[in-house]
């Protein structure tokens, strides 16, 4: 669907290479259904429970294809519905494997709904799903690895990394948004204002009132051919007793927005007995609702045993198909209150997510303000912007000059530039001195001075920069600016190096600089060998950074040969002498 809501048209044609053949990812998987009255509910749409088994099974039998062995579902990143799918209509999924790691591997699935009558197409869904696979035997299982067949796959096994670094960092994200003063300060403020009664709030409800607790006996048709409760049946479940709650709030049927992720912390089997609880843990101004629910299993009097937890966004439409205002939720002492709490650090973090990950390239501005409890995101989504700028396949060669050449890319009305050579000083080194912006003064005119004011974490920092007037007499620009920097995940990754801009409150823009920012740039980094590395700069050009480089692009000068020669020189000078971050780092925020 168009983002204005309209119905697009698809294009499932495979691409054709260069030798002519027709180009089919061996991993892809397609199950096409029609959406008959057993799968949707009393809306005559179809059950997002059922579509979730769906989703789930070809993206299993897409792992498999490329494991060669049985493989269970691990986790299930946040899902956003898009659109609903109505009796009659046609449900279209895809799944292929991105990229596989040592046991696991990413398989990326696509939803979207089909029309026959009208002809016309909607997206419903996108999902990132991560497998286990499973030995049959003593031996340790190691996956091979992928071949990208064309651009976007390859665009996607780049991507895939940073987002499997994102995922292994979300529980941390979360306890340390808690732990934060400036949080638990703004929800105690929160909370006492819930509690207090005034003639202008709505009554609250009891969280205790929308407490929903169900058992499901696993048997052999919810198994896969391992035995185990199929993933998708789990969900299917979860997703069964979240709606009750929801419901439960208001009278009326929730329809299900958002899934946050999915992570599966064991397997059960036939026999076990599946106890799902599910309860409202906040109400929110923008009438949407969190609902916790968790899957334990057990067989017998042996204890309980915790198979997943999930949290989902629900809205109350009204006949209109606008939300409605919902209730506030008085939180259970305690474990509600925790709860309570939790929810609001979720929103926070769904939010950021949606609003710097999710979004349009286009719709994203130039800097976000960076803070603690966003900048795993900002930080994907630099190295992910660089990665899909680098992936494009319609740069054009501009100039070239003493084995240095420069490329240009125009796309949606954005120029774009590349500048390129080869150096002899190994990859990794060159990583370590190109990631070290206090000393690109050193080699790039372009930088008067710039400081590391912000240390992250180990691959994260945040520098003020000074850059030359572009206007004679004008002021001296400067940029806060996130640097990213990831070393390869497997042989044949480029190092990266990342930069965007990014808004600072104890570095507000003041009258001694005119503030520019950087919507995208930075290197990769190939071996060529084990002494040659081949060094990309990237730079998605704004009014602000242009003029330093549209006399190149027009052809009236060639600075930009003269500046990577001197980057070459400045990294023969130091191949060998260790190079040592700016120690001057303020207290993170």
């Amino acid at each position: 669907m168009a983002s204005d809501g309209r119905p697009v048209e698809q294009d499932d044609s495979d691409p054709v290479m260069e030798d002519g053949r027709v180009y089919r990812n061996p991993t892809e998987v397609q199950m096409n259904q029609i959406v008959l009255p057993c799968h949707a509910n009393h809306r005559q749409e179809l059950s997002v429970g059922q579509l979730l088994k769906w989703m789930d099974s070809t993206a299993c039998l897409s792992a498999e294809r490329h494991a060669g062995c049985p493989c269970v579902t691990a986790s299930v990143d946040d899902i956003h519905f898009e659109h609903t799918i109505s009796v009659g209509q046609v449900l279209n999924i895809k799944a292929k494997v991105n990229r596989a790691f040592n046991s696991s591997m990413e398989v990326g699935i696509e939803v979207s709904c089909e029309d026959l009558y009208k002809n016309q197409y909607w997206k419903v869904c996108q999902a990132f799903a991560t497998f286990v696979a499973r030995s049959t035997g003593q031996e340790k299982i190691h996956l091979k690895q992928l071949a990208p067949g064309t651009h976007r796959e390859q665009v996607e096994y780049s991507v895939a990394a940073e987002r499997r670094r994102m995922r292994l960092r979300h529980v941390d994200l979360m306890k340390d948004l808690l732990s934060s003063a400036a949080f638990q300060t703004g929800v105690s403020v929160g909370v006492s204002d819930a509690e207090g009664q005034d003639e202008d709030r709505e009554e609250e409800v009891p969280a205790e009132r929308t407490r929903v607790e169900s058992v499901e006996l696993v048997l052999p048709t919810h198994a896969n051919h391992q035995v185990n409760t199929f993933g998708g049946q789990i969900m299917a479940w979860m997703e069964n007793v979240a709606t009750i709650a929801a419901s439960r709030l208001c009278h009326a049927h929730a329809t299900l927005r958002t899934i946050d992720m999915f992570h599966f912390r064991g397997p059960s089997q036939v026999g076990d007995r599946i106890i799902l609880k599910a309860i409202i843990n906040n109400t929110f101004k923008n009438s949407s609702m969190e609902v916790g629910v968790c899957a334990e299993a057990y067989q017998g009097e042996e204890p309980l045993r915790h198979i997943n937890s999930a949290f989902m966004m629900f809205e109350v439409l009204d006949e209109e198909g606008r939300p409605r205002p919902l209730p506030p939720i008085r939180p259970e002492p305690l474990h509600g209150r925790r709860r309570y709490k939790e929810a609001i650090a979720r929103k926070k973090i769904r939010l950021d997510r949606k609003y710097i990950i999710s979004c349009e390239q286009t719709e994203v501005p130039l800097s976000v303000p960076w803070d603690p409890s966003n900048q795993v995101y900002l930080s994907y989504n630099n190295v992910f912007a660089l990665k899909m700028l680098a992936g494009r396949n319609s740069w054009i060669l501009s100039s070239k000059k003493n084995n240095v050449g420069l490329y240009t890319l125009e796309e949606n009305q954005t120029l774009c530039f590349r500048i390129e050579s080869q150096v002899n000083v190994p990859a990794a080194r060159a990583f370590l001195l190109l990631s070290d912006l206090s000393r690109r003064n050193e080699w790039d005119k372009n930088y008067k001075r710039s400081e590391m004011i912000l240390q992250v974490d180990e691959d994260d920092l945040i520098y003020h920069v000074l850059t030359p007037s572009v206007t004679q007499g004008g002021k001296v620009q400067d940029f806060i600016l996130l640097a990213s920097r990831r070393p390869p995940c497997d042989t044949g990754d480029p190092y990266v190096v990342a930069l965007r801009s990014v808004t600072l409150p104890t570095h507000p823009p003041t009258d001694d600089y005119n503030r520019g920012e950087v919507l995208c740039a930075g290197f990769t980094i190939y071996e060529v060998s084990e002494s040659v590395s081949k060094i990309s700069y990237y730079n998605q050009t704004n009014p602000g950074v242009l003029p330093y480089i549209a006399t190149d692009i027009a052809g009236l000068s060639s600075s930009f040969c003269s500046t990577f020669l001197l980057c070459g020189q400045y990294l023969m000078e130091n191949r060998t002498e260790p190079s040592v971050l700016s120690s001057s780092v303020t207290t993170p925020l």
